[in-house]
């Protein structure tokens, strides 16, 4: 049984040539250079996700102090409308001032 996949990208032209240059300054296949670049994309995009978590957690933890007169289930309630506004309406998050 085969250990690698085989697989087939289609890149511009542009990008194609900017990963072979760069494969051949730092002595590698292209091969080699893209399986890196695969490996740094699915290493960092859990970063994002892990200050989402981060800042869902601090919001909850700011409704609950806010909302201490609230049933439990009001409170879910109010929480699951916003976030079906945001998703239907595409609703951009304000930025936060420092």
């Amino acid at each position: 049984m085969r250990s690698t996949a085989v697989v087939t990208v289609s890149l511009p032209a542009e990008l194609a040539s900017r990963a072979d240059e760069i494969a051949k300054e730092e002595s590698r296949t292209r091969s080699e250079l893209l399986r890196e670049a695969l490996r740094l994309y699915i290493d960092t995009r859990e970063v994002p996700r892990t200050a989402v978590n981060r800042e869902l957690i601090a919001l909850v933890e700011r409704v609950q102090r806010r909302t201490r007169r609230e049933s439990p289930a009001r409170v879910r309630s109010l929480i699951r409308e916003a976030g079906q506004a945001v998703r239907s309406e595409k609703i951009k998050p304000q930025k936060r001032r420092a």
